[in-house]
């Protein structure tokens, strides 16, 4: 059985900071391309952040860049979302994601709410 449990969002103020993670069993995640993704109230799911299997590039989303910061612990199996700098506009439910040769999994979803 593939999963994937996204925990550490909660209720913070601006400027504060959160760390997303993400827990993976039945799939080696070294081998997967990983990403966060999140949906805000009333708006379509868009890509924060991804970071590649094969060579660890990143990609970070205009609105993130430079406060948020994308890792994996392939010892653990583990994937993270550091978030510094939060505003009210980051406000959603964040998943994450993992993709290898056309598979895709999703864990469950955390929610991050800022508050101004």
């Amino acid at each position: 059985e593939v999963q994937l449990q996204a925990s550490g969002g909660g209720l913070v103020q601006a400027g504060g900071s959160l760390r997303l993670s993400c827990a993976a069993s039945g799939i080696t995640l070294a081998d997967h391309a990983i990403g966060w993704f999140r949906q805000g109230p009333g708006k379509e799911r868009e890509g924060v952040s991804c970071i590649s299997a094969s060579d660890g590039s990143t990609y970070y989303a205009d609105s993130v860049k430079g406060r948020f910061t994308i890792s994996r612990d392939n010892a653990k199996n583990m994937m993270y979302l550091q978030m510094n700098c939060l505003a009210p506009e980051d406000t959603a439910v964040y998943y994450c994601n993992a993709y290898w040769w056309g598979r895709d999994h999703w864990g469950q979803g955390t929610q991050v709410t800022v508050s101004s």
